[in-house]
């Protein structure tokens, strides 16, 4: 045991009492109804400990915490711990003074509980030390534990069923199909969140989207104001438009300006 391994407290337990116990004589296991438990030969206070991979029982004056006796467990169940074939608050435990003398004394709890949780401090710390050995092992062997193998074995077969699913119409990655131009003016859509502004045409024109005419709209201005389409305006009419009418004669030749009245014949 390396001098480095630190000791740790696995159970406290406040009262525990201790028995004489008769030689065992037969094989069928120890009886707490052949002690004499209403006169337990000592009490105090028990203590399990474990130092490396060895667990140890400790009886200790639960006043001044001075040791009474020392119990050593390598091994649970075992020969160092057994329990009474009569109850489940009694055990049987082999002490140790250090100088290789052993005895066999009884020990018991008034709590069925503090039994239990005796129990379970030794079954817990033998478990763990249990755990430690075979990852120490598989440390040193690593290529000797279990292989975890994904290969089909022979003659084995898989089969998979993949349903035919259909898109849906209009699904997010589906490319939409842009209508085709049928001709005239092709108007861009507006921008979101913004203001439409739609082109008027001059006065007696019609706008054309598709080769369908349009009604005129309104230009939508800064801050949301209506403009007119600006109109064209009408060429001056040339004096042959004007005068044409009277430079035509419209009646006999007698009723026309003699020259000399004072009129200019055109």
């Amino acid at each position: 045991m390396e001098e480095s391994e630190y000791e740790s407290v696995l159970c406290v337990k406040p009262e525990v009492h201790v028995y004489r116990i008769p030689p065992r004589a037969t094989n069928r296991g120890y009886r707490a109804s052949e002690w004499q438990l209403d006169q337990p030969s000592w009490s105090g206070r028990l203590r399990i400990t474990a130092k490396g991979k060895v667990a140890y029982i400790k009886l200790e004056d639960r006043t001044s915490g001075e040791l009474f006796a020392q119990a050593p467990v390598d091994q649970f169940p075992g020969s160092a711990v057994e329990s009474v074939t009569d109850s489940s608050r009694y055990f049987v435990v082999r002490i140790e003074d250090g100088n290789g003398r052993r005895a066999f004394i009884g020990i018991g709890f008034g709590d069925r509980g503090d039994a239990f949780d005796f129990n379970v401090a030794l079954q817990d710390h033998f478990k763990w030390v249990k755990q430690q050995s075979e990852f120490a092992k598989q440390a040193q062997n690593p290529d000797e534990g279990p292989k975890l193998d994904l290969g089909f074995k022979e003659g084995q077969t898989i089969k998979i069923n993949i349903a035919n699913m259909r898109k849906k119409e209009g699904t997010a990655g589906t490319p939409r199909t842009r209508p085709a131009s049928t001709g005239g003016l092709s108007l861009l859509p507006p921008p979101p969140g913004g203001k439409t502004a739609t082109l008027i045409p001059p006065p007696g024109e019609q706008l054309s989207v598709g080769g369908s005419p349009v009604q005129p709209a309104v230009v939508s201005g800064s801050g949301g104001a209506t403009e007119p389409w600006p109109q064209s305006k009408p060429a001056a009419a040339t004096t042959a438009d004007v005068w044409g009418d009277f430079t035509k004669s419209t009646g006999p030749p007698s009723s026309q300006s003699q020259p000399g009245t004072g009129w200019v014949q055109f």
